[in-house]
């Protein structure tokens, strides 16, 4: 629904969700092209976000160890749910079987409901007018909520909002989001620098 509310057809919103399977990077993406940005700078975005997921599989390639011919196939089910279904088995035999039910029925249910809303979003017409272009935002943040454990973390995010909020009005759209992803370096330098600080401090005492 969110995808048709920012101008996507029926088939490029069913086709985006088809292809693009992971659910951060779909509403990055769907969340650019809404606020007037590019194809380009909506993809490099959409690009980024979904780059854990090439780790993951590093990981999920030594847990199942699949057959060749299959990895490609597999690959479009390398997701945080799959993984983490896939991780807390005891055996390899019950991994493959996580992964697989995990990946077919996320993969079934996820069309799904794009699908039906989708069709939803043609029924009812300007869904902006029904508040829904924020849908995506708001998605977006309970997702990325949970995971902001550690103080770290916690001000990579912080940093990243005020990159992107500030950066809103001066760069095109798309491009904040894409200058935002800088927090996560600039935090980690940040943070080395500190951490060594402390250890010459210890060393001198």
């Amino acid at each position: 629904m969110t995808s048709a509310g920012s101008g996507l057809s029926l088939l490029q919103t069913c086709a985006l969700s088809l292809l693009v399977f992971t659910g951060a990077s779909q509403f990055a993406l769907v969340g650019a092209l809404a606020a007037g940005g590019g194809a380009v700078t909506a993809a490099a975005g959409a690009f980024f976000l979904g780059v854990r997921n090439a780790f993951y599989g590093l990981r999920l390639s030594q847990l199942l160890a699949l057959p060749r011919a299959v990895r490609p196939f597999a690959a479009q089910w390398v997701i945080d749910e799959t993984t983490a279904v896939s991780l807390a088995q005891p055996t390899r035999r019950a991994a493959r079987i996580g992964f697989l039910v995990t990946g077919l029925s996320l993969y079934v249910l996820w069309n799904l409901t794009t699908l039906l809303g989708a069709l939803g979003a043609d029924a009812i017409g300007d869904t902006k007018a029904w508040g829904l272009d924020a849908a995506g935002p708001a998605v977006f943040l309970a997702l990325l909520a949970p995971m902001l454990r550690t103080g770290t973390e916690r001000a990579v995010a912080a940093l990243a909002v005020l990159l992107g909020l500030g950066l809103l009005p001066v760069l095109p759209a798309g491009v904040p989001v894409l200058v935002a992803a800088l927090a996560a370096p600039a935090v980690l330098w940040a943070h080395g620098r500190r951490t060594a600080a402390r250890a010459r401090t210890k060393e001198e005492r």
